[in-house]
């Protein structure tokens, strides 16, 4: 019964999260996707990584409460994270 609940608590809170998206610029002019406003308590980070990254072709990681991906990725990780069950309404993308 334990299952259904978390399940149900995990969609509830996916629909509730404000996620921001935005694009930092590291040295060289190289651009990195800046994802934050995903609970790690209830979210894998590395599983999240992961998917995103193969799913974008680039590398990644997940580290101070965040999610950083190589490139310029903002429009696309939106669709993805809508496909993965996140509101579309609280993901935020950053110009």
């Amino acid at each position: 019964m334990s299952d259904i609940l978390e399940s149900i608590f995990k969609d509830v809170f996916k629909e509730q999260e404000v996620i921001k998206v935005r694009v930092e610029r590291r040295r060289g002019r190289r651009e990195v996707t800046i994802i934050e406003g995903i609970d790690e308590k209830l979210f894998d980070h590395r599983e999240l990584v992961s998917r995103l990254k193969s799913e974008l072709a680039c590398g990644g990681t997940a580290k101070n409460g965040r999610i950083e991906l190589q490139g310029d990725h903002r429009h696309r990780v939106k669709e993805l994270l809508v496909d993965m069950g996140f509101s579309p309404s609280n993901i935020i993308i950053e110009e």
